[in-house]
């Protein structure tokens, strides 16, 4: 397993030859009167051309942006990767963006993620946030995940997060 952050011109449709977006979602969390609760929310996520098309073009803009984008590779194909988008967020201006954080279907389990996530982290810091915020997947796998990373929810939502994606969870990770 080698690590590496991804320069712009690095970042292509043919990257991610090798890389399996897939995941076979049964339970979701959901904020319910103010409570998180599981439910039964079952649906199949499995990325197609378009959906790697437009992640080509938005990692290329976190770098061009002077954010960074990490990739984990092994054998030489791209099984694992991460973005940090540069812009801070919060009324306090105390958050950078988490914005994507993948391990490829046929590589979980293998601390692909947790690599990432600590050179996210570690980046972020060296940048001047004071936490990451994570507009997460809400499947209870994902949200198991962070939870081992030590995140927390998140003190102050992203409006523009939660508009875009509402059944997502709002997380923060102290640095």
């Amino acid at each position: 397993m080698v690590w590496k952050e991804l320069r712009e011109e690095e970042i292509e449709l043919k990257l991610f030859e090798n890389f399996e977006r897939y995941q076979q979602v049964t339970k979701c969390w959901r904020k319910i009167e103010g409570e998180w609760v599981i439910k039964e929310i079952a649906f199949l996520e499995q990325w197609g051309e378009e959906e790697y098309k437009t992640l080509v073009s938005c990692l290329r803009n976190t770098v061009s942006t002077g954010g960074v984008v990490f990739g984990v590779f092994i054998d030489d194909c791209l099984k694992g990767f991460a973005s940090v988008e540069h812009d801070y967020l919060g009324c306090k201006k105390e958050y950078m963006d988490l914005s994507c954080i993948h391990a490829s279907a046929d590589q979980r389990g293998k601390g692909i993620g947790r690599l990432l996530f600590h050179l996210c982290a570690d980046w972020a810091k060296k940048h001047g946030a004071k936490k990451l915020y994570i507009s997460a997947h809400s499947s209870v796998e994902s949200q198991a995940f962070y939870k081992a990373m030590g995140c927390r929810e998140a003190e102050e939502y992203n409006k523009e997060h939660v508009e875009k994606e509402p059944c997502d969870c709002q997380l923060e990770f102290v640095l």
